[in-house]
């Protein structure tokens, strides 16, 4: 067989095994838009910054899907790279292997799989339900544990963007009391209306936002005894940031 001949087989072999092989690929990554970060074609675009064009292409097998936007989705997703490339029996979380540790149990004596989990950094900082507190740098006290699936199937972020803080104050009584504490969602600063915790003027408060029109944000409290007040977002005061969304909260009874 002459070279130009061998060449021709090999481009020609390599171009059938290539196409089942990206419809494979493609089929996985629609199952993680769909079933794990729950993403319109849109959606998912957006989030990994990817024209719509491209998604449909790699979900068809149409064209072969780059290594970085692989790896990206995997680590969304926290689905393991190996397992989009090649597929198996079963699907393959980042973690199923390496997080689950042999001898770990609950109260009951059931073995618990540390990779269903996830565990979120806990503070000992308190966003003040009141007249504020001042707070330093902190390093995490412990970790809290979240079940993975309701992170990613409810909050729908990436866990790395998650704390653990404490509630001071009264403010927010009734809705927050005074020792709860809250698990912040820190990739939504954008809001629009519900309970945020906000840094003004050096302290941590966390309020009640809703966004009204000609770019005010109106903070209030749900105890009366406290003034509701307006920002401006067009002019943010100088010591102003949004930290983050409350998205759920403990308490003792």
């Amino acid at each position: 067989m002459n070279v130009e001949k061998k060449a021709r087989d090999v481009d020609s072999r390599s171009e059938w095994e290539v196409e089942p092989f990206n419809k494979a690929i493609g089929e996985r990554l629609r199952y993680i838009r769909t079933d794990v970060l729950n993403l319109s074609v849109a959606n998912m675009a957006k989030r990994f910054d990817v024209g719509t064009s491209t998604i449909q292409r790699y979900e068809s097998g149409e064209r072969t899907a780059d290594a970085l936007f692989i790896a990206k989705v995997a680590d969304a997703s926290d689905m393991d790279e190996r397992w989009i490339l090649r597929g198996g029996d079963e699907l393959q979380r980042q973690t199923s292997t390496s997080m689950t540790t042999t001898g770990i149990t609950d109260v009951l004596g059931n073995a618990v799989d540390t990779g269903e989990f996830i565990f979120v950094p806990r503070y000992n900082v308190t966003a003040a339900a009141g007249y504020g507190a001042w707070n330093d740098d902190e390093t995490p006290m412990y970790t809290v544990s979240f079940r993975r699936y309701w992170v990613t199937h409810y909050l729908r972020t990436d866990p790395r963007n998650l704390s653990v803080i404490s509630v001071y104050g009264d403010s927010m009584e009734g809705v927050l009391n005074d020792k709860d504490v809250i698990l912040i969602n820190h990739e939504d600063r954008d809001p629009r209306e519900g309970i945020y915790v906000l840094r003004i003027d050096g302290q941590l408060l966390v309020k009640r936002v809703q966004r009204l029109p000609g770019g005010q944000l109106y903070v209030s409290s749900t105890n009366p005894a406290y003034q509701p007040f307006t920002i401006n977002l067009a002019t943010l005061p100088d010591d102003f940031d949004i930290i983050g969304k409350v998205v759920w909260y403990g308490r003792v009874m």
